[in-house]
């Protein structure tokens, strides 16, 4: 990938998948595809609710919380009021939850969001919630699948631990083949790159702390097995 296409600015590297109509990195569609079949196999219909997403769609899921157009939330999913808070105070709660315009592994096409299209009830909207995948939760079976099945496919998960300040989401899953290098290349300056002039509101605050940024919430991630 180049450096537009790690920053999601160019969309050279995906293919739409067939089946599913989303976008994803053209290697990752093969190996998705294994993963699906297996799936099915056990009565899981393993769909991605959010896979390919460029830069000007993390800008707008960005500034819409910056604004409090969208729910902005601290660590354990509580609702904060961003009214009173300054910039890098809303910077930090972001970033918990949502990646920095530029920085989304999503913007590679190896990540997706996934789901057990079987297991939906009648009217029932997925909210990529922890307690969706616990147990109990109705995407608990499926979260228990992936825990024995995905690395066999290739597919492991960078957000598992929380090691990183991104907060644990079993439901994201990474194609690690195409993953891995595109986070090697995804240096600061193409970051610094991307932002600048870009319309990200809190850019002020973001720019100071960017190398800090790259390396607490982009960078440091839960590695693939082995």
């Amino acid at each position: 990938m180049n450096s537009r296409q790690l920053t999601g600015r160019d969309t050279g590297h995906v293919i739409r998948h067939p089946e599913l109509g989303c976008l994803l990195h053209h290697e990752t569609v093969v190996a998705l595809g294994a993963l699906r079949q297996a799936a099915a196999a056990a009565g899981i219909d393993l769909v991605p609710a959010s896979a390919f997403r460029d830069f000007e769609r993390q800008l707008t899921i960005w500034n819409d919380k910056f604004e409090g157009r969208r729910p902005l939330e601290d660590a354990e999913g509580r609702q904060v009021d961003p009214s009173g808070l300054d910039a890098n105070a809303r910077v930090d709660l972001i970033l918990t939850w949502s990646a920095l315009p530029g920085s989304s592994r999503h913007h590679w096409g190896s990540d997706f969001d996934l789901i057990d299209r079987a297991a939906l009830p009648p009217g029932y909207r997925p909210r990529l919630h922890p307690e969706e995948y616990a147990q109990g939760g109705v995407f608990e079976r499926l979260s228990s699948w992936l825990e024995e099945h995905a690395w066999t496919y290739g597919f492991f998960r960078p957000y598992r631990s929380g090691c990183g300040g991104v907060r644990p989401e079993p439901w994201h899953y990474s194609h690690a083949a195409v993953a891995v290098p595109a986070l090697s290349a995804l240096q600061v300056e193409l970051l610094a790159e991307a932002l600048e002039g870009s319309g990200l509101l809190g850019l002020e605050a973001v720019m100071p702390r960017l190398a800090d940024i790259h390396r607490h919430w982009v960078a440091t991630i839960d590695p693939p097995p082995g």
